[in-house]
């Protein structure tokens, strides 16, 4: 019997995603066309292979069956066409990033559209994320982060230079409210701080005293994790807020922000390209990589 693999495509998705809708998104496909895979597919099979309900779906024991048979395979076959296409000369295909919110070199734009001018072929698909997670695991090729939370086991290659936070202010703010001479004084003052998600405790802000780091908890009167609300309410006068140099560099340029306690911000290792290790690197992976050094 033959069955029709994008059927058996159909069927792998809501069998992983237990939900029409995410499956149509993920496919790119209609709802109502899932659908139809799916019920072609028992009947080809003369079996049911999942239980609908309003509220879920669920897998029968010959559906358990099939797809713990077929998913390996379709995963397989799915590498191998995308191995044989990336064989084929120039760089092609979807090259999917993991890229930490702070990353400004590759935020800004400018990286990213030359990139896409150089290869009109790959199609980047860039989730915006500041969760630790393994990208391998998730279904990205690369990911960007800062070279100290990176998995050993993964390459890494720099995407900018040695980095810095810093503290920063609004002129009004520092005028009505007197400048810190010391990080220990923050807790005196207005703050804006960062948070990863709603439940953690405010990121505590990082110093060092010749080569000595310590941090200073903070007590936000504003805490967000949008660094776009951080900035904005820090130009507007609303408080001292922390992050990298970079991203607020064009804010300083302008006077909009002033920098705070210089002689205790250490540098450290920026940002990094990284990927899992592998003896062959696709060519629009090898290609991101090599514009990156540019």
């Amino acid at each position: 019997m033959q069955l029709d693999k994008n059927a058996l495509d159909v069927f792998v998705t809501v069998a992983e995603t237990r939900n029409f809708r995410l499956a149509a998104e993920k496919l790119g496909v209609t709802r109502p066309a899932v659908s139809q895979a799916l019920r072609r597919l028992e009947e080809r099979l003369n079996i049911a292979l999942m239980r609908r309900t309003t509220r879920s779906i669920s897998l029968t024991e010959a559906g358990e069956r099939l797809y713990a048979e077929v998913a390996p395979a379709i995963a397989q076959l799915n590498r191998a066409v995308v191995d044989i296409t990336e064989l084929s000369g120039e760089p092609r295909g979807q090259l999917r990033l993991a890229v930490s919110s702070i990353a400004e070199r590759i935020m800004n734009g400018e990286l990213l559209a030359s990139f896409i001018g150089q290869f009109p072929h790959i199609e980047l698909d860039i989730t915006i994320t500041d969760d630790e997670f393994d990208i391998v695991a998730q279904g990205y090729d690369a990911g960007v982060r800062l070279g100290e939370i990176i998995a050993q086991d993964m390459i890494a290659v720099p995407v900018s230079s040695p980095q810095r936070q810093i503290a920063v202010a609004a002129p009004a703010y520092l005028a009505r409210y007197g400048t810190p001479q010391h990080p220990n004084e923050l807790i005196h003052h207005r703050c804006i701080g960062w948070r990863k998600m709603p439940g953690l405790s405010p990121y505590r802000w990082e110093f060092a005293d010749q080569g000595r780091e310590f941090d200073v908890a903070v007590n936000p009167q504003l805490t967000t994790n949008d660094m776009r609300v951080m900035i904005r309410t820090a130009c507007a006068g609303g408080g001292i807020t922390f992050g990298m140099e970079e991203t607020f560099r064009p804010y300083l340029d302008r006077g909009e922000l002033v920098s705070l306690l210089d002689s205790w911000l250490p540098t450290f290792a920026g940002f990094y390209l990284y990927f899992p290790s592998r003896k062959q690197l696709a060519p629009k992976l090898r290609a991101l990589i090599d514009h990156v050094r540019m």
